[in-house]
C-alpha cells in the first residue's frame, strides 16, 4: 500500500512532463504554420493581417538595410518588395516561456522593382506571446548557400 503513493506520484510527474511537452510542441506548430502564413500574406500584400502580427517595435534585417514596422508594410503595400512565393524548406521553433523562435529555410521569389530574383536564405523571426496573440519582434534575413541546414 505504501508503494502505490510514490508510484502514482511518479505516474502524475511523468504525465505532467509530458503535457508540458506537448504544449511546448502544439505551440511551436502554431509558429511555424503562423510563419508559413505570414509568407502568403506577404506574397498577397495583405498589409490587413500584416499590421497586427508586427509588434509596434519590431525591426525587419534585409540585404539592404534595417527598418522598422510602418517602412516594411509599406514596401510590401507598395511593392517596392514583392514577396511573390516564399518556398519553406524547413523551419524549427523552440519556446522560452512567452517568447520564441522560428528558423526557417526558404527560397524567396521576389519582384524588386523590375528585377525578379530568387535568393536562398535562413530566416529567423523572434515572436513574443502579448495576451493571447503571438507579435513579431524582428524578422532577419540571411543568405546562405543552398547546402545550408538548420540543425534542432
Amino acid at each position: 500500500m505504501n508503494m502505490r503513493l510514490p508510484i502514482l506520484g511518479l505516474v502524475l510527474s511523468l504525465a505532467g512532463a509530458n503535457g508540458v511537452v506537448a504544449q511546448t510542441s502544439a505551440v511551436g506548430h502554431e509558429l511555424t504554420q503562423l510563419s508559413k502564413d505570414k509568407w502568403q500574406w506577404m506574397a498577397d500584400k495583405d498589409v490587413g493581417k500584416l499590421e497586427p502580427l508586427f509588434h509596434d517595435r519590431s525591426k525587419f534585417v534585409h540585404m539592404g538595410g534595417t527598418w522598422g514596422k510602418a517602412e516594411e508594410l509599406d514596401i510590401i503595400k507598395s511593392g517596392r518588395i514583392w514577396y511573390k512565393q516564399t518556398d519553406v524548406h524547413a523551419a524549427v521553433s523552440e519556446v522560452f516561456e512567452n517568447t520564441a523562435i522560428v528558423w526557417s529555410r526558404i527560397t524567396l521569389h521576389a519582384m524588386l522593382g523590375s528585377n525578379e530574383v530568387v535568393t536562398e536564405f535562413t530566416v529567423t523571426e523572434v515572436f513574443q506571446r502579448q495576451g493571447t496573440a503571438w507579435k513579431i519582434l524582428d524578422l532577419t534575413f540571411s543568405s546562405v548557400r543552398d547546402n545550408h541546414r538548420i540543425r534542432e
